[in-house]
């Protein structure tokens, strides 16, 4: 499977450069990690789908090959964003463990969570189809798993690899049951 790079480069141009959170969600639109960007979502979401982040946690803690959207929230200020990437990690962890290393403190009280200002799909439908396919999937995710697993065994033994290893470790359990016919992508 051949990934549509001039598809995903006009997709990207198409967010904001605004300041904001974005989330990265996979090839089921299922939020796999909340971000924040000083300098643009569009350059921070840039730099996630071409591994050029500048620390190699990030890099490994997602596999840009499951992204498929992403959300952006485009806000005003530096509180605003923070208060906004707590409240959507908050939300979206507890349904599907998300990949972010760091865990923004809690909101203190209820939060009203916004629908997203613009979801912008950065892999045409025909790719999402066939990756998703469970005997492409599985060996996929398997292999990043074993990946993160050597990394933190080897170079970096820490909470964030860890917690990254662990949010792997049940999206490959729920790939496993799909390939085995013992549950569905939906579970």
């Amino acid at each position: 499977m051949a990934i549509d790079f001039k598809f995903r480069r006009r997709a990207v141009r198409t967010l904001t450069t605004q300041i904001g959170v974005y989330v990265l969600a996979d090839l089921d639109n299922v939020p796999v990690y909340v971000g924040q960007s000083t300098d643009g979502i569009r350059a921070r979401v840039q730099r996630h789908l071409t591994s050029a982040r500048s620390d190699v946690i990030a890099n490994r803690q997602i596999d840009v090959w499951e992204i498929a959207f992403v959300w952006e929230y485009p806000t005003e200020s530096k509180p605003e964003m923070d208060a906004l990437e707590a409240a959507l990690f908050h939300h979206f962890n507890p349904g599907s463990r998300l990949m972010n290393g760091t865990i923004p403190a809690e909101p203190a009280g209820p939060v009203t969570i916004p629908d997203p200002a613009n979801v912008v799909q950065v892999m045409p439908d025909e790719e999402i189809a066939e990756k998703k396919d469970p005997e492409l999937r599985l060996p996929r995710q398997a292999k990043h798993y074993a990946d993160i697993v050597g990394h933190f065994l080897a170079v970096k033994n820490s909470n964030q690899v860890a917690r990254a290893m662990d949010a792997h470790f049940e999206r490959l359990a729920k790939y496993h049951r799909t390939l085995l016919g013992l549950g569905s992508e939906e579970e």
